[in-house]
């Protein structure tokens, strides 16, 4: 499969169905994804990205049938992750000295996955690329969003920015433009992506928009390298990004908990109710994390002002699945947002302050000490969980 994007620049990526899982096993892919690359027929025919390797063989044969690969002049590595780069090895058997465009940390990127001396040909920002016809490609570096090697390349007078992993979403479909997809589908994967893996760089993504805006660039396409293509009002998903990236909340308290006996689990209803006793507008979310998908969890944490965190005390600390989401919030460095956390006890009871200091170190403002019962709640109880929750409401 493949189609033209516009004029002579072509779509010839591959759109994964059954993907669930991506990066090993740390982003769940409910809707699959695509691995878009692009091929540019001007004066020059450039490839701008690959796919995923398990489609390499795929890619090259379907490739060949598009152009002869001897007629490629130009390959652009805008990341070297190998679901960009993975058919870079099979289509570098075929045309071997054909020149690789990336940043010097792209070299450095793909030479450590490949262990290939190519004919690398490093840029930076505000370099160009003649196509001829008029038209160029300029480079900008768009250093870790997400990865130290990311960049970005415009193309002139088509006014197509290929903005590799930025604005993208996983998000399988034949659609491939952002007008002819379900939005509200569009929209989830959008801020899941960003929620799950670019909010711990969102200064950076804050200032590099600003920097591409600042260009005064025409943007008629954004084509990503993940999901739809955005022609219709191309510049909306970076109103979106330029939102999420100031310390982004809605008026959300989302409440984490896993639990046992079910103790902990009555807690977590009963400060749900102190808070919505209180607080008719606010929007509260629960989920018991071990039978919840840990980054839609993440994308809730990510719209919240406030989360609350909860788990028994076992073996002097705090249940598996709490331990592994609070080591996912700790490296997403979430800001403006406030955090409690509460749990249930036998005989030690160290779970909360445990929970505590995983939020502390996470970046979060702590509300106060967090609240404990002993063994399963009585009604006593869980009316000073209720109360908590009224505090909290109040916070």
């Amino acid at each position: 499969m493949s189609f033209k994007i516009k004029n002579n620049v072509f779509w010839v990526g591959k759109i994964d169905w059954e993907l669930r899982k991506f990066h090993g096993n740390e982003y769940s892919t409910h809707r699959g994804s695509t691995y878009n690359s692009y091929l540019i027929k001007e004066e020059k025919n450039v490839l701008i990205d690959t796919v995923w390797m398990p489609f390499s063989k795929e890619f090259v044969k379907n490739l060949s049938k598009e152009i002869d690969l001897d007629k490629i002049d130009y390959v652009i590595a805008n990341h070297a992750e190998i679901d960009h780069s993975g058919a870079l090895p099979e289509l570098m058997e075929h045309i071997p000295n054909t020149p690789i465009y990336c940043t010097a940390n792209g070299v450095k990127s793909l030479k450590g996955h490949y262990h290939k001396d190519w004919n690398f040909q490093v840029v930076k920002t505000g370099d160009t690329l003649d196509l001829g016809n008029d038209k160029q490609l300029v480079f900008v570096e768009m250093k870790m969003l997400h990865w130290p090697d990311s960049m970005a390349c415009y193309m002139t007078n088509d006014n197509i920015l290929f903005s590799n992993d930025a604005f993208g979403q996983h998000y399988a479909s034949e659609f491939m433009y952002n007008d002819l997809v379900d939005q509200n589908e569009l929209f989830t994967e959008c801020i899941k992506y960003y929620a799950n893996i670019l909010t711990p760089f969102s200064s950076l993504v804050d200032k590099k928009i600003k920097e591409v805006l600042s260009l005064n660039l025409p943007i008629d396409i954004i084509a990503t390298s993940h999901g739809v293509i955005w022609r219709d009002n191309p510049t909306q998903i970076v109103e979106k990004y330029l939102a999420w990236a100031n310390n982004y909340q809605e008026n959300q308290i989302t409440i984490l908990y896993d639990t046992m006996w079910d103790g902990t689990k009555r807690m977590a209803e009963a400060i749900s109710k102190g808070i919505v006793d209180t607080d008719k507008n606010v929007n509260v979310k629960l989920y018991k994390v071990a039978g919840s998908d840990k980054n839609d969890i993440i994308t809730e944490i990510f719209k919240s002002k406030t989360i609350l965190v909860g788990s028994p005390t076992i073996g002097g600390g705090i249940l598996s699945s709490i331990a592994e989401i609070l080591e996912m919030i700790k490296g997403l460095r979430f800001k403006n947002k406030k955090a409690a956390s509460f749990g249930c006890y036998g005989w030690s009871g160290e779970s909360i302050k445990v929970i505590t200091e995983h939020l502390e170190k996470g970046g979060f403002s702590i509300i106060n000490d967090g609240i404990r019962a002993l063994w399963n709640p009585d009604q006593e109880s869980i009316e000073k969980c209720v109360e908590f929750g009224r505090e909290i409401a109040n916070s």
